[in-house]
């Protein structure tokens, strides 16, 4: 379990608000005493094959399929319409640099089982963390009890559902010594110190996982899934003519431990300390209303908040989405097409397939600025007679799949970038985000830019930081005048907040023209 600081971070307090960020206070938060379940179990990383319909969980915890059956059975005897069973093992690793030395390394291991029924509009849900036939049977009853009518306990049958194939099906981090992953914090950690003379401080945390998941449904769709990850973090501390600035520097991918080549820990330092420095020649934007050019990958954040989560089915379902009555309407510019997809290989959002067996899927959303679709899981599938988009997704065992967004981006568009900033005769080019806030209802939103320029008679100039975007997800939309051809997915540890759930995701975007966005900063 994670840390209270951590965990507090990560947290999201209501429905109905999104939160997307990539925490900084992973850098402070893993002092805990190594946590070790099965360690026997955890040592292996060579399990039967993913194509049949046994692997990982009968193999090393004895979960047969019969075992499935029986605890389907059970969940539907009291008459509800439908039943699924999500099992979960993930070790976690951590790694932690700072004032020169490496000084925190634990590791985690999270292992059990959750069972949902669906009866009408109702879902009952329990967990356990015990993977025995008894736990398991209880806590199929415990889901069961939101039903009250004769039993359909029949036995399904399982059959192995196709998935694309977007990263290695194994455990790639496990059987990995410590001293190689401590020797790439040290590396990156080192050369950031000696990077620039103005640095006086480094942080360096970095988390390898592999999460083994299991989906077996009342429909009879059996799917096992090995999700590989890595995310690393570099906070750099500069000082110049008695002033302070502070960076954080963040990549991940659903990768093993080549991707840390030598190529790549020299630029995550050098991009490390760039950033920071570049940062003491930067001042806050003038405040107002004006046309933004949002940069390629990481200005995504503001298509994920502003607009991607009000096009969540269960926001729809309730009513509560601005975009609830919006489907088939235009929403956008002809040159606006949205997309949300599972199929980016080895990036942070990719799935292999959705914590309800759904395989992983391109969605188109928004389709030449005419809204085609929300995005589905099996509830709100039901309720608008369409299938399942596969983006129902949970945090882990100990929760229920909700509709969640996996790689969400805009496509390219018809504009050249250096046209688009040569249309603006005075606003903000918006470079870097690192985090952002909507409210789903009526899309209204609120962005931390950490850096970017002003542009003045169509050139980028004076470097600026610190900058808020405010505005409406729709309205935003529909301001769009000017789409890119230079799309990009951003490489940072974006972590989604909804409900009381985090999910790993990721963003993109080309050089996009807003008409008009109120920019928060000084008055001139």
């Amino acid at each position: 379990m994670y840390d209270m600081d951590r965990r507090e971070f990560l947290r999201i307090g209501t429905a109905g608000t999104g939160i997307i960020c990539v925490p900084p206070a992973l850098m402070s938060a893993c002092t805990r005493v190594p946590v070790i379940a099965k360690p026997a179990v955890a040592s292996k990383s060579r399990v039967a094959p993913l194509s049949g319909n046994s692997g990982y969980f009968e193999s090393n915890f004895g979960v047969t399929n019969d075992m499935l059956g029986k605890t389907i059975s059970r969940a539907l005897s009291r008459g509800g319409d439908y039943a699924d069973i999500y099992l979960q093992h993930k070790v976690s690793d951590y790694v932690g640099f700072e004032d020169g030395q490496v000084n925190r390394a634990y590791i985690e291991v999270d292992l059990g089982a959750g069972v949902r029924v669906l009866k009408g509009d109702q879902t009952g849900y329990a967990f356990t963390e015990d993977l025995s036939t008894e736990s398991l049977i209880k806590a199929a009853d415990t889901a069961a009890s939101i039903a009250a009518g004769s039993s359909s306990s029949d036995l399904p049958s399982f059959t192995a559902i196709q998935t694309p194939e977007l990263y290695q099906r194994e455990r790639v981090w496990v059987d990995i010594p410590p001293d190689r992953k401590i020797g790439i914090v040290e590396a990156v950690g080192s050369l950031v110190l000696a990077g620039d003379p103005n640095i006086i401080k480094v942080s360096v945390f970095a988390l390898s996982e592999d999460d083994v998941c299991l989906i077996a449904t009342s429909d009879g769709n059996w799917a096992e899934d090995i999700r590989p990850m890595t995310a690393f973090y570099v906070t750099c501390t500069a000082e110049k003519d008695s002033r302070l600035e502070r960076y954080t520097y963040r990549v991940a991918a659903r990768e093993g431990i080549d991707f840390y080549s030598d190529n790549r820990i020299k630029d995550m330092a050098t991009q490390a300390v760039q950033r920071t420095l570049n940062l003491f020649a930067a001042t806050a934007p003038p405040a107002g209303e004006m046309p933004v050019v949002l940069a390629p990958a990481t200005s995504g954040i503001l298509l994920h908040e502003a607009i991607g989560h009000g096009m969540e089915a269960d926001f729809n379902r309730k009513g509560t989405s601005i975009y609830a009555t919006m489907i088939g309407k235009k929403v956008a510019e002809d040159f606006v097409t949205i997309v949300d997809t599972a199929l980016e290989p080895n990036s942070r959002g990719a799935i292999h397939v959705d914590d309800e067996g759904i395989p992983g899927q391109r969605t188109v959303l928004v389709e030449n600025g005419t809204l085609v679709s929300y995005l589905h899981d099996k509830i709100s599938s039901k309720f608008y007679n369409v299938p399942p988009t596969g983006n129902g997704r949970r945090e882990s065992f100990r929760h229920a799949p909700l509709p969640r967004m996996r790689v969400t981006t805009m496509e390219n568009g018809i504009h050249d970038p250096e046209e688009i900033i040569k249309s603006v005769k005075k606003g903000l080019y918006a470079a870097d985000f690192s985090n952002g806030e909507v409210t789903i209802g009526a899309g209204d939103y609120s962005f931390y830019v950490k850096q970017g320029y002003l542009i003045e008679d169509g050139k980028l100039t004076q470097p600026i930081k610190d900058a808020n975007l405010i505005g409406n997800g729709p309205d935003t939309l529909k301001k769009t005048v000017m789409v890119g051809n230079d799309k990009s997915i951003d490489t940072g540890s974006w972590t989604c907040g909804k409900n009381g759930q985090s999910v790993p995701v990721s963003l993109g975007l080309p050089t996009v023209k807003v008409s008009s966005i109120t920019v928060g900063g000084v008055n001139r």
